[in-house]
């Protein structure tokens, strides 16, 4: 008797049962150049965003954007965002290392990281660089950016989001990821500069194929809507 009680009562909420949507602003796939894509790789709208860690710009688009940017747009599977680094100098070569490092299942909320902090490690990177510069010099490229990056507390971001030593050591060793990191930069800088002859800079957007060089998020919002973001 309990039992029929039961399936007389509860069928009707188990079939109207839906699965709870999927959350795509967890996936991250990579394109063949190195860039990751956060989002439904079928989105209906596509957004690329030029970025440098080292730009006050960049660090105000993320930080206002986040919430409806990923928080809903690409958590819905309407949009996806892909990232392409333009680097403008050694501190951005270091954190966009350390973003990276945490592969396509961390660097979203990396990115977000570094951004968040970006006040205090810039300020920091910049005195680092300033007194240790000559010292510097006389190492090698990749332990350059590395001595930079610790320095800069750029290591610690790193290490709050799970990296270890051997990780950040095998990171920074890697030429093959530094050189199609600056390769992906060099594509980014002449992009950027095709759509803005006179004054292109960071961030720079690109939805579904139209550039948008000059757009803060309030605009941007504007646009990712009316190309149907969701």
């Amino acid at each position: 008797m309990i039992r029929w009680i039961i399936a007389v009562f509860l069928a009707p909420l188990l079939i109207g049962a839906a699965p709870a949507p999927r959350d795509w602003s967890k996936t991250v796939t990579q394109t063949s150049s190195g860039a990751f894509v956060i989002g439904n790789p079928k989105a209906k709208v596509k957004l690329i965003e030029y970025l440098s860690y080292t730009c006050p710009h960049c660090a105000h688009f993320s930080i206002g954007s986040s919430a409806v940017l990923k928080g809903k747009y690409v958590r819905s599977g309407s949009t996806s965002v892909e990232l392409r680094h333009a680097i403008r100098d050694k501190l951005d070569m270091a954190a966009t290392i350390i973003a990276r490092c945490t592969g396509p299942v961390g660097f979203s909320a990396t990115t977000d990281a570094v951004f968040a902090g970006q006040e205090d490690w810039l300020m920091r990177g910049i005195q680092f660089e300033r007194v240790n510069g000559g010292r510097m010099d006389l190492y090698p490229e990749n332990a350059r950016l590395r001595a930079l990056a610790d320095g800069a507390g750029l290591t610690d971001i790193g290490r709050a989001r799970g990296l270890n030593d051997a990780a950040l050591d095998a990171c920074f060793a890697n030429d093959a990821e530094v050189l199609k990191i600056a390769v992906m930069a060099d594509a980014a800088w002449t992009a950027i500069r095709a759509a803005a002859p006179a004054d292109g800079g960071t961030p720079s957007f690109v939805v579904n194929g139209k550039p948008y060089p000059h757009l803060d998020w309030a605009g941007l919002d504007k646009v990712l809507l009316a190309a149907g973001a969701r």
